[in-house]
């Protein structure tokens, strides 16, 4: 008799369980259970010094929410996928956040991989915010409604770069080289064109290399002869570390300026001394902000050193996202939406909000140089 009311039992909670997970849609109730929060990007491979401080902002934040009672109720779980920034890679893990139950990503980290992942996110009504996705069309083309960035675009990258080297550097011919990727070969069309709009300024050279090659002494050659005296480079820093050396082992007396997909420590350590002088856009530092001295403090004494590239932003990324989904007092899509875009949320890039196109209001880019082994801002 006992064992047959234990099997009752287990029945009606089984059945119950059916029920919950038919009307919400997901195997749990929309209003019970962990909140699961994809964390999307380069995990591994050459360019994971830009994924794994997504991944620990990601991490502390949450631990944090956690550890103060969760968000509405309920604690936030983290689904982590690698992509290594390739595109088809990208989509498979766009697929697997999306069957774990995530109701919103934290990610991508490079352009091509997001632009890769968005549409399958987007069918499913999920919505994304990247801490370092920069091309410009994935906010202005109005195709992904679902995203969202703390990081501005590289429209006003190219922008910057062109304006500090030709009127504060005063430099006059230019070589603009990029990788053909998404987010190099965009950002150096745009650096081309506004170089190309500017009196006394002349773009000698614009052309591409392949990624992931050895040797650039094909493109090196064309530099030389292209007689630029600048070279304003689009993509990433494995090749930018492999052409600036081979640049100055040329002995070109030109000046290396690229992008916040190069002002990473990583360029540094790889190009050694070489690196020196080198200029890079990248986000604005703002770690005099109280909360983003918080975060680093907090990142030193559960990893044991310093945050790397695009951390700030991605723990803005993740605060942004907690505010949005307490605000709306849901994991509703278009109330996460909604909240997005509703107000400012204090971060550690500041006070942000999000514009209609998913592009974050109070954040920008500043001019870096390499002195004596360490990126030092310069504007």
């Amino acid at each position: 008799m006992k064992r047959s009311m234990k099997v009752s039992a287990a029945i009606i909670i089984v059945l119950f369980a059916a029920a919950v997970a038919f009307a919400g849609g997901k195997g749990e109730s929309a209003e019970s259970g962990p909140i699961k929060i994809g964390v999307a990007g380069a995990h591994t491979g050459d360019l994971a010094s830009y994924g794994i401080p997504t991944v620990k902002a990601a991490e502390l934040v949450t631990e944090a929410v956690n550890g103060a009672g969760g968000v509405l109720g309920r604690q936030i779980e983290l689904v982590v996928e690698d992509d290594q920034c390739k595109e088809d890679q990208a989509a498979n893990a766009a697929t697997k956040l999306l069957g774990e139950g995530v109701v919103a990503v934290i990610g991508h980290i490079c352009s091509g991989a997001t632009e890769a992942a968005l549409p399958i996110y987007l069918d499913s009504k999920v919505v994304v915010i990247s801490p370092s996705a920069t091309n410009p069309p994935l906010t202005q083309s109005g195709n992904y409604p679902n995203f969202f960035r703390t990081i501005a675009p590289d429209d006003a990258q190219a922008q910057l770069q062109v304006r500090y080297a030709v009127d504060k550097l005063g430099l006059k011919k230019f070589a603009v080289i990029h990788d053909k990727g998404t987010y190099g070969q965009g950002l150096a069309q745009f650096a081309r064109d506004y170089l190309s709009a500017e009196a006394g300024v002349e773009v000698v050279l614009f052309e591409g290399i392949t990624a992931g090659a050895v040797d650039y002494s094909a493109i090196v050659n064309k530099i030389e002869a292209s007689g630029a005296d600048a070279v304003v480079y689009g993509g990433y820093h494995p090749e930018a570390s492999k052409l600036v050396t081979q640049i100055k082992d040329a002995k070109l007396d030109v000046t290396f300026i690229s992008d916040d997909g190069v002002k990473d420590d990583t360029f540094i350590q790889v190009a050694k001394e070489y690196s020196e002088g080198v200029y890079a856009s990248g986000p604005i530092d703002t770690s005099s902000n109280a909360i983003a001295q918080k975060a680093i403090a907090d990142h030193r004494a559960k990893y044991g050193e310093d945050p790397g590239p695009f951390f700030l932003n991605a723990y803005a990324a993740a605060q942004a996202l907690v505010n949005a989904i307490e605000k709306a007092g849901s994991t509703d899509y278009d109330a996460i939406k909604a909240a997005l875009t509703g107000g400012y949320v204090a971060t550690s890039l500041g006070d942000i909000s999000f514009d209609k196109n998913g592009d974050a209001i109070g954040v920008g880019f500043s001019m870096f140089q390499v002195r004596n082994g360490v990126y030092v801002a310069v504007e």
